[in-house]
């Protein structure tokens, strides 16, 4: 087992004496050799910039030659360092006193050093080990004075030849610069160690040593102690080399597609390996970020690719990573036909030897032919590439890097691939026939965006139901589910309960009334704003989008505002203003989010009339001071049903700040308004809004909305029986069905009934918990990535090894074929799970139910496994 960083036997000889350049170049053995150690010699005169060139040169064994890579990697861990005296005073310096002062022990000879930093190994008076990286004398200015050197010979370049003038190396080579200057920069490096320390904290085979901030410097990172084989040893690990490269690829691909930071700088003296096969990753000094914008196009023009779409993928690829010149957007059908050759060669002809350097030279080829150039930020992603790649092929020379490639991006799309299909098309073609050819029937005349052809989660495989009770349904061929779909939410109770069976039967019976007076409307008001403390009057509606877009209405009515502020992946529904930001794609900052259009469609004025903020985020809470003179309201799920979380204290903060500021604050309840607790988050939490939205539960499964507050504000939709000052004052709110006398009395059913058996509260939330634990229980036998938020009977799971608070970071890295493809894997065990990243038990699910959909989790996960949806 080899220590932390140690990565070269060479300095036990070296004792005290100073690591000199000659003393790590060989004795030349020919022409080959005497040439290798020249470039050496001259790339360790010129300082930490060369060496850092050095070292990925290092990692391209299928570009240069033997020699010359086997010499190169020494500058990989064996670079010059400074001698014991030196490097106390550096110490010293940065600790501010004598090293006793803070460290039991330390080793002034360190045991490795690269272009930057050396690594000196050392003990913490509690007895924890570290690894204190310190940065080398002189480096921060050779650094400075090197980049300027060359920035200063790219500009003479530019100006002196036409041929690269269009190249805009200038700008390409200070964004390099500003890559690279912080490599000397330990605070800079911390935070970036920090950032990836966390996104990597519970991954199965991935490990990044812990900051230790209070010992942290501009010039020395003090971090955790780990153990680890040299990345340049990698054959002398255990494990399956082909394996090990696969996940050396699988990693960098995680941080660039899902993470959005990446390690810059992947070559072996910055990978350690663990017998068993895990990756240590090492110095951050060079980092690469990725916005939202540039995450989602890496993603779709690679996926575009995978399904060799080409058209699609040079769309994508031009839009967000070339500065397109003149030329090529005049000469755009020409550019589109000769990069379709370009990506067919190497995606589809030559694929399975694949050379990321062989296919960059290729599209900058015509890009130079077009006037035009990567964008500045992808010249840093294709070096990430490229030092990746020839680290592969270190560990593995028989790689496929695309067929790894498609492996990973196959993972994060919501299709199956063809051979997991053909199976479920074979088992489910004999279990429910009658399902499938519904479906294919239904495919002649109706789009159901809902349960079939649902945006961005397609149902493959839909079950038609014929019957429903209790918590089962069953479908046309006789098969019974235990449903943990709920109608998306309504079914509370269960299917077909008596209280609500008795009242729609009796509501039937007296007739359906709409459009005119009926007493169970005024009812069903009644018992509304008697559950909610802080309500005074309702409106009823058809949904809860209706809910909220009256809800809106009646807030920009009132306040006279046009802006809404609303929370990232918090879905309100179909309408323009609800969608945005609510899902898969996003924009800005994490803490500063942009708003996004749910899709397309939608007017971009809604777009634009919407701050979008963080839930659980209260320092994020102070852009609504910054907004409060535009702002017309706050809407936000107290409780998020994508991720099922309740942050009481953001939620108190934010209620105080809306009341400073005069700001009404919506509750969309639509789901959790009595599911969670008789009223809904606002009771269980005692934290009460202006305005609540309703749905769902409140219709006893029959379509029903509700908009429920305080009086001035519902009062904004009831007529002064002026007309003229209602057109000046007033809002409007219509609806044929609104307030229908069946729907009232089905809703006054399951309303009655939850309102004198709220027992049912506490057994859900017991039983909620039960099935979870036992969920979490079977992923954590199968060594699973999953995570499973539940509580008050609404669940979140999702496949990933990440813990993420903020919604964007749970659906970064987020496993969606696994998600999907566990729908139809319960499924075949006869539990109906719907292909979203939610579900619902009901009061009508027993403890026999709640063991059954366990057992049918186990059952799915080993066939999952078996089938390889989580081998990497």
């Amino acid at each position: 087992m080899f220590r932390h960083l140690a990565k070269a036997t060479a300095y036990t000889a070296l004792g005290a004496a100073e690591y000199s350049v000659g003393s790590i170049l060989r004795k030349s053995t020919g022409a080959e050799q005497r040439r290798a150690d020249a470039i050496l010699a001259f790339l360790l005169r010129m300082g930490p910039i060369y060496i850092k060139m050095g070292q990925i040169a290092a990692t391209r064994s299928d570009l240069l030659p033997p020699s010359w890579v086997d010499t190169l990697r020494v500058l990989q861990d064996q670079a010059p360092h400074m001698g014991p005296a030196e490097s106390r005073a550096a110490l010293e310096r940065e600790l501010g006193g004598p090293l006793e002062s803070t460290f039991r022990s330390i080793d002034l000879v360190p045991i490795a050093s690269a272009s930057v930093a050396q690594v000196h190994i050392g003990e913490l008076p509690d007895g924890r080990k570290v690894a204190v990286k310190l940065v080398k004398n002189t480096v921060p200015e050779q650094i400075d004075q090197s980049l300027t050197a060359i920035g200063s010979l790219v500009k003479l370049v530019d100006r002196a030849t036409p041929q690269v003038r269009d190249l805009g190396l200038p700008d390409r080579f200070a964004e390099v610069a500003r890559l690279l200057r912080p490599q000397a920069d330990m605070t800079y490096e911390a935070r970036q160690q920090q950032r990836i320390h966390k996104n990597f904290k519970s991954h199965p085979y991935v490990l990044v040593p812990s900051v230790i901030p209070e010992l942290v410097t501009r010039r020395m990172l003090v971090m955790e102690f780990m153990e680890g084989i040299p990345g340049k040893l990698s054959r002398t690990v255990d494990f399956p080399g082909d394996q090990l490269a696969r996940r050396l690829q699988d990693v960098i691909y995680t941080m660039l597609y899902m993470h959005g930071v990446c390690h810059g700088d992947p070559h072996p003296g910055n990978v350690l390996f663990t017998p068993d096969g895990k990756l240590v990753l090492l110095d951050y000094g060079v980092t690469v970020e990725l916005t939202e914008d540039e995450k989602w196009g890496l993603s779709s023009f690679y996926y575009a690719c995978t399904r060799k779409e080409w058209d699609i993928a040079i769309d994508r690829f031009t839009r967000y990573f070339v500065i397109a010149g003149d030329k090529l957007e005049r000469e755009r059908a020409a550019y589109d036909a000769q990069m379709a050759e370009v990506l067919k060669f190497h995606f589809d002809v030559s694929s399975s030897q694949w050379s990321t350097i062989s296919y960059f030279n290729d599209v900058n080829a015509i890009l130079r032919q077009y006037d035009s150039r990567y964008t500045t930020n992808f010249t840093k992603v294709e070096l990430v590439f490229l030092s990746c790649e020839g680290f592969a092929t270190q560990i593995d020379p028989t790689i496929d890097i695309w067929a790894n490639a498609r492996k990973f991006t196959d993972r994060y799309s919501p299709y199956m691939n063809a051979e997991v299909e053909r199976r479920f098309a074979v088992d489910f073609g004999r279990q429910m026939p009658a399902s499938l050819e519904l479906r294919d029937r239904a495919r002649d005349t109706l789009v159901a965006p809902t349960h079939i052809d649902r945006y961005f989660f397609p149902s493959g495989f839909p079950v038609f139901v014929s019957e429903a009770a209790g918590g089962s349904v069953t479908d046309y061929d006789g098969n019974q589910y235990i449903d943990l779909s709920g109608g998306y939410g309504p079914h509370l109770l269960g299917y077909a309960h008596p209280a609500i069976n008795t009242a729609i039967t009796e509501g039937t019976a007296r007739g359906l009334v709409n459009g005119i007076g009926n007493r169970a409307e005024i009812e069903l008001a009644e018992l509304l704003v008697d559950a909610f403390p802080a309500a005074d009057k309702a409106l009823l509606c058809n949904s809860g989008t209706e809910a909220i877009q009256f809800a809106i209405r009646m807030a920009r009515g009132y306040r006279r505002k046009t802006m809404v502020a609303k929370f990232e992946g918090h879905y309100h529904g179909f309408s323009d203003q609800g969608m945005v930001s609510s899902w898969f794609r996003f924009a800005g900052d994490k803490d500063r989010p942009d708003p996004v259009a749910g899709s397309q469609g939608v007017d971009p004025g809604a777009v634009a009339n919407t701050v979008v903020l963080q839930y659980g985020d209260i320092a994020g809470l102070a852009r609504l001071r910054e907004h409060a003179d535009e702002l017309a309201c706050v809407l936000l799920e107290p409780m998020p049903t994508s991720v099922v979380a309740l942050h009481r204290d953001f939620l108190v903060e934010l209620r105080r700040l809306c009341t400073e500021l005069g700001i009404p604050l919506i509750f969309d309840e639509v789901v959790s308004g009595f599911r969670v607790a008789y009223g809904g988050v606002q009771v269980m939490a005692d934290i009460h809004p202006d305005i609540t939205c309703l749905g769902k539960v409140i219709g006893g499964g029959l379509p029903c909305g509700a908009v429920i507050g305080e009086a001035r504000f519902i009062d904004m939709a009831k007529s002064s029986q002026d007309p003229y000052y209602d057109y000046e004052n007033k809002v409007f709110a219509g609806g044929t069905l609104s307030g229908n006398s069946l729907t009232c009395a089905a809703g006054l059913g399951a309303l009655r009934y939850l309102r004198d058996n709220q027992h049912i509260y506490t057994t859900l939330e017991e039983n909620t918990q039960r099935l979870a634990d036992m969920m979490r229980e079977a992923a954590g036998q199968r060594e699973v990535a999953c995570r499973i938020n539940a509580r008050n009977s609404i669940f979140s799971l999702n496949f990933s090894h990440r813990e993420a608070g903020l919604y964007r970071e749970r659906m970064a890295g987020s496993n969606f074929k696994a998600t999907i493809a566990l729908a139809y894997y319960m499924r075949k065990h006869q539990v109906y799970l719907p292909e979203l990243h939610s579900f619902l038990i009901s009061a009508a699910h027993t403890i026999e139910d709640l063991d059954q959909v366990a057992h049918a989790f186990e059952k799915s996960l080993d066939e999952m496994l078996a089938d390889q949806l989580f081998v990497v």
